[in-house]
C-alpha cells in the first residue's frame, strides 16, 4: 500500500464519516476503526520488510537477538497504543484513551526492564 492509496482511502472515510455525523453519529466511530484496519492490514507487508531488515541488519552486527525482538515488540505495543487512542479520542472517550495509553507505557516500560538492566551492567562493568 503506497501514501496515494492511505490518503484515498482517509478522505473517502472524512467524507462518509461526515455525512453519517449528521444522521447516525454513532457510526462515525465504527467507520473511524474499520479504516484504521484497513490501512494497517494492508501496511502488513511493509511492516514484514522492516521487521526483516532489522533483524537481518542486527544479525550481521551481532546485537543479541532478544532484544532486538523486545524493540520490535515494544515499538508494536506503541503503534496500536496510538491507534486504540486516537479511536477513543475520536469517540469523544479522552478518559478511556487515557487509561489504554497509560497502560501501553507501563507494558513498554516492563519490557524494556532486560534492556536496561544489560546496559547499567555494562556501565557497571566499565565504572572503576
Amino acid at each position: 500500500m503506497d501514501v496515494i492509496q492511505i490518503i484515498g482511502i482517509g478522505l473517502v472515510a472524512v467524507i462518509i464519516s461526515i455525512i453519517l455525523k449528521e444522521n447516525r453519529p454513532e457510526f462515525a466511530v465504527f467507520i473511524s476503526i474499520v479504516v484504521g484496519v484497513i490501512i494497517i492490514v494492508g501496511l502488513i507487508p511493509n511492516v514484514k520488510n522492516i521487521i526483516d531488515y532489522i533483524q537481518n541488519l542486527s544479525s550481521k552486527i551481532n546485537i543479541n537477538s532478544n532484544f532486538v525482538n523486545i524493540l520490535l515488540k515494544i515499538t508494536g505495543i506503541a503503534i496500536l497504543t496510538e491507534f486504540a487512542v486516537s479511536v477513543c479520542n475520536d469517540a469523544n472517550e479522552k478518559a478511556i484513551g487515557s487509561k489504554i495509553d497509560l497502560g501501553g507505557k507501563i507494558l513498554i516500560i516492563s519490557m524494556s526492564l532486560p534492556i536496561i538492566k544489560a546496559l547499567l551492567d555494562v556501565i557497571l562493568k566499565i565504572l572503576p
